[in-house]
C-alpha cells in the first residue's frame, strides 16, 4: 500500500473583503502518496498559490482538514508549523529569493544551520545538493554572479539539501527561458527519481505541465480533473 504522505479533507478557504469574503478554495478532497511527482495546474486565481501555501503550513484551512506528515496543520501552533517546514517542507519560488550578499554555498547551507547540523555535515550535505544540481563549481560564487537558471538550480538545491519529504514548487519556471525551464524540470525530475521526494508544483506553464506524473486542475478553486499521466522520457 502506498503512504498517504499529504491527506486533505473538504477544504474551504476564504479570505475577508471589505464586509464580504471571497471562497479561494471550495470543498477540495486529495491524497498524495509519498514519491508524487504532481502539480495543481489551472489559470491564475483559480487557488493554485493558496493550496500549496496551506501544504506548507504558511496559511491555514478556514473549513476541512489537511494533514501533512501526520501533522494537521489546521490546529497547528505558529511554533509547530514552522518546524514541520523546517524539518519535511523545502519550497522553490518564481523569484529565487537567494540571499546576495552569501554566497551559492552559504544559501544553500542556511536551512542546515537551521537544524544545527555540525559543519562536517553540512559540507557534505551542501556539496551533494549542488553536485545533483550540476553548480558544484560555482559555490564561492553570489547571486549577482548567476544567470535565472543557475539562480533557479541554486534554490532547488537550497530546498532539498536538507533531503525534504515534500518540496512545494509555486511557478518555478516563470522567470526562465524554454532551455533553462527544461533543465529545470529535469534536475527535479531525477532528484524525485532518486531521493523519492514528493514534489508537487502550482502553475500554469505548459512547459512544467508536460513533465507531471499526475495533473489537478483548478477551476474557481474547485478541482475539475485529478489526471495521471505518462511519464516523460528524462533527458540529462
Amino acid at each position: 500500500m502506498n503512504e498517504k504522505i499529504i491527506i486533505i479533507e473538504n477544504l474551504v478557504k476564504r479570505y475577508p473583503m471589505g464586509e464580504t469574503e471571497f471562497t479561494a478554495l471550495k470543498n477540495i478532497n486529495l491524497t498524495f502518496d509519498k514519491g508524487e511527482f504532481a502539480g495543481f495546474v489551472g489559470p491564475s486565481g483559480s487557488g493554485k498559490t493558496t493550496i500549496l501555501n496551506i501544504l506548507g503550513s504558511l496559511d491555514t484551512p478556514t473549513e476541512g482538514k489537511v494533514v501533512v506528515e501526520g501533522e494537521d496543520v489546521s490546529n497547528l501552533s505558529e511554533k509547530a508549523s514552522a518546524l514541520l517546514r523546517k524539518e519535511h517542507i523545502g519550497f522553490i519560488f518564481q523569484s529565487f529569493n537567494l540571499l546576495p550578499v552569501y554566497t551559492v554555498f552559504e544559501n544553500v547551507e542556511l536551512s542546515l544551520l537551521l537544524l544545527k547540523k555540525s559543519a562536517a555535515e553540512r559540507e557534505k550535505a551542501v556539496t551533494a545538493a549542488l553536485e545533483w544540481v550540476g553548480l558544484q563549481d560555482m559555490a564561492r560564487k553570489k547571486p549577482p554572479q548567476l544567470s535565472g537558471g543557475e539562480s533557479q538550480r541554486v534554490a532547488i538545491a537550497r530546498a532539498i539539501v536538507k533531503r525534504p519529504n515534500i518540496v512545494l514548487a509555486d511557478e518555478p519556471t516563470a522567470n526562465l527561458d524554454a532551455e533553462n525551464a527544461h533543465i529545470i524540470m529535469q534536475t527535479m525530475q531525477k532528484l524525485n527519481e532518486e531521493l523519492k521526494t514528493t514534489f508537487i508544483f502550482a502553475t500554469h506553464d505548459e512547459k512544467v505541465m508536460q513533465y507531471l506524473k499526475r495533473k489537478i486542475h483548478l477551476q474557481d478553486g474547485r478541482v475539475s480533473k485529478d489526471e495521471t499521466m505518462e511519464t516523460k522520457t528524462l533527458q540529462l
